[in-house]
């Protein structure tokens, strides 16, 4: 095998994907309505989280929350984007996360020097040794997985940041002018240090906005950080056991896809996000100068998804208001630009988003 560039080689006619993968059936209405109120369904997801946040604890410390916030975006079927200094165990429980689930896990390390074919995959030359005969084959990247570990997305250049674009919105590659399917689930995982550090590359907008949930690590309190030192210092070294398969991952996504959501839910979510517009008049006059650019209806589209997989996961089939406060700065504030003013404030999007929901929890709806 070479992978020498040849003009007079063919170009075998790959398969429609290299994992030949067999989508889920999506339900047909009555299926859904059905689907709302089969009790097993909503039990599998309770005692999913149960187990999975079990399962984790044995490895991660006191990340509780980060995890349900992992499992929100899985079961929503969108990508997470996990900021924090190094050392907070961000990708320690990412790769634990995926160990609990039957699924097949891809990680990619990016470097400045990462190309985007690293990524995707790339096509090599292959010659059949009896005939001479000569064609191209496209060998699959590490991103053909259900889980992909992208980890310090933010250290690669912009050039190799993009080539996870058309997979983490179309769900297939594009090599050669061919397409290749990437079997369901598909979830991004990524990890980025603050962009301040050194030798780091800021995310563009179009590609922070393709993640459902931006997750933010803290630093542990004292007595979780004498634990961590406790365990990660001895020779025990904890066994993570599948406790989720592919199948159930499939059911529980088309479970939350199912959920109903209120009118007066809907319109809340939609107030929040257009609040962040400050061309928008739901916009609070004391905000607008704050906000450079504002959140997109993906972001409505992302906030209320992300709702329905938090209501499931608690043993709900009704969204509230609730839900959407839970998860609005989560969602909604790594979509926003801050403006000159906010930065000069110290006012991230985190604390826009933060003064959005007291703005609009007070406000009369239109």
């Amino acid at each position: 095998m070479t992978s020498l560039a040849d003009d007079g080689a063919d170009r075998a006619s790959p398969p429609a994907s290299p994992q030949a993968p067999t989508p889920a059936q999506a339900p047909t209405p009555a299926g859904l309505a059905a689907l709302v109120g089969d009790s097993e369904a909503l039990d599998l997801t309770r005692q999913a989280r149960a187990l999975v946040l079990g399962q984790v604890a044995k490895r991660v410390v006191g990340q509780d929350a980060v995890v349900d916030l992992l499992l929100t975006s899985l079961f929503a079927g969108g990508h997470a984007l996990s900021i924090g200094v190094p050392g907070l165990a961000k990708t320690t429980l990412i790769h634990t996360l995926a160990e609990t689930m039957q699924l097949k896990f891809g990680r990619v390390q990016f470097t400045p020097d990462l190309m985007p074919s690293d990524v995707t995959g790339t096509e090599v030359l292959e010659e059949e040794r009896a005939t001479g005969h000569r064609a191209y084959k496209f060998i699959p990247g590490p991103v053909f997985a259900h889980i992909l570990l992208a980890d310090e997305i933010n250290r690669t250049p912009p050039k190799t940041q993009a080539a996870l674009l058309q997979a983490m919105q179309e769900k297939q590659v594009t090599a050669g002018g061919v397409s290749y399917a990437l079997e369901e689930p598909f979830l991004v995982l990524a990890t980025q240090n603050p962009i301040e550090q050194h030798g780091t590359y800021p995310l563009p907008e179009a590609q922070l906005d393709r993640f459902l949930l931006a997750v933010h690590f803290d630093y542990p309190s004292y007595e979780d950080e004498l634990e961590i030192v406790r365990r990660t210092t001895g020779v025990h070294q904890p066994v993570i056991e599948p406790v989720l398969t592919r199948e159930q991952v499939l059911r529980i996504q088309q479970l939350v896809r199912a959920v109903p959501v209120a009118d007066h839910v809907l319109r809340y979510a939609v107030r929040l996000v257009r609040a962040t517009r400050p061309d928008d008049e739901a916009c609070p006059a004391t905000l607008r100068p704050l906000f450079a650019y504002g959140a997109s209806p993906r972001a409505s589209q992302c906030l209320i998804l992300a709702s329905k997989a938090r209501a499931v996961l608690r043993g709900r089939t009704t969204v509230s208001l609730d839900d959407v406060r839970a998860l609005a700065v989560a969602t909604i504030a790594h979509r926003v630009v801050p403006s000159f003013r906010a930065e000069a404030e110290g006012l991230d999007g985190r604390k826009l988003v933060e003064r959005v929901l007291q703005a609009v929890a007070s406000a009369p709806e239109a």
